[in-house]
């Protein structure tokens, strides 16, 4: 038992005092020594191999808003707020959500975006996350969809239902923080957006948003990797810390969007010159599409075999 709390301490990130799902999540699993997925080449070609990897997070404003997906931490006495879903509310966990009238939404509180909201209640370790979501009087939040996670435990969505992003995963664990990166390692699965994906979803991943049956798109939860002889000695300290992350534990294909942008969050303290670095020296062919499944041990959970072992 100690060990298994060592290693659970280990996984309590700076974005927030309790892990990021179990250490053997799937989310946690280093996926350097899976074999390619038989559509890599076609995956990889369909996104664009010359276009670069957009970190789509920084400390700049964009159209007078910040650039990322932002969240915040709450206890467990917050005030319940009841939620309105105006889209998906048969695929939407009910409320009412532990959300703050204050709540920071991704672009500001004048977006026209996605406009996620995402919140930890830090006591039981539970995650809201909220899509479109708009605030009204009377501590009441609209919604198109939302989720919530146990994150000590391996539960997925119920198959076919989205979240908070388009393949029904969470948000918060594939984000690029900066306490991370200052903190000198990234142990878990990052979250990307491409322009055109598969009418299909891979474990574990419980949802599609596209009606092409096109196989060179990818499927949801479709994981790639950056490639093992991809030379990052020529980049800075922080960013080998982002791509040593995608080398190990790769990203996860999570929302139709721009292609190849790599979700974090705003802060001031990023470097957006620095961060600009990964954009025009890291492109899509730099990348491989890995297959994941011989992780699987039940489709409905995220719990992950051991990977094999690297080659010696």
């Amino acid at each position: 038992m100690q060990q298994v709390a060592v290693r659970w301490h280990e996984l309590c990130t700076p974005l927030s005092t309790c892990p990021f799902f179990p250490p053997d999540n799937i989310w946690n699993t280093p996926v350097d020594t899976l074999p390619l997925d038989a559509h890599s080449q076609a995956y990889i070609n369909s996104i664009g191999p010359t276009t670069g990897m957009h970190p789509d997070f920084g400390a700049a404003l964009w159209q007078g808003a910040p650039i990322g997906i932002p969240f915040t931490t709450v206890p467990g006495s917050q005030p319940l707020a009841p939620i309105t879903f105006i889209w998906y509310p048969e695929e939407s966990d009910p409320g009412p959500y532990p959300i703050p009238p204050d709540a920071p939404i991704e672009g500001g509180p004048n977006s026209t975006g996605d406009r996620h909201v995402l919140v930890v209640e830090h006591d039981t370790c539970h995650l809201y996350e909220l899509y479109y979501a708009w605030p009204r009087s009377g501590n009441r939040w609209d919604a198109g969809n939302g989720a919530v996670f146990n994150l000590l435990a391996h539960n997925l969505r119920p198959d076919t239902w989205t979240s908070a992003d388009a393949a029904g995963l969470p948000v918060l664990p594939g984000l690029v923080s900066y306490d991370e990166v200052a903190a000198g390692e990234i142990t878990h699965a990052l979250r990307f957006t491409v322009q055109n994906s598969q009418r299909a979803y891979v474990w574990p991943a419980r949802h599609y948003a596209s009606s092409s049956t096109n196989p060179a798109y990818p499927p949801m939860g479709q994981r790639f990797r950056l490639k093992a002889n991809f030379d990052i000695s020529a980049f800075s300290a922080s960013n080998r810390v982002i791509l040593t992350a995608l080398k190990r534990y790769g990203m996860m294909m999570a929302d139709n969007g721009s292609n190849w942008y790599l979700s974090g969050t705003p802060d001031a303290r990023w470097d957006d010159d620095d961060l600009h670095q990964l954009q025009t020296g890291v492109h899509g062919a730099d990348f491989e599409a890995v297959n994941v499944s011989s992780l699987m041990l039940d489709p409905d959970s995220g719990q992950a075999l051991p990977p094999p072992p690297a080659y010696p």
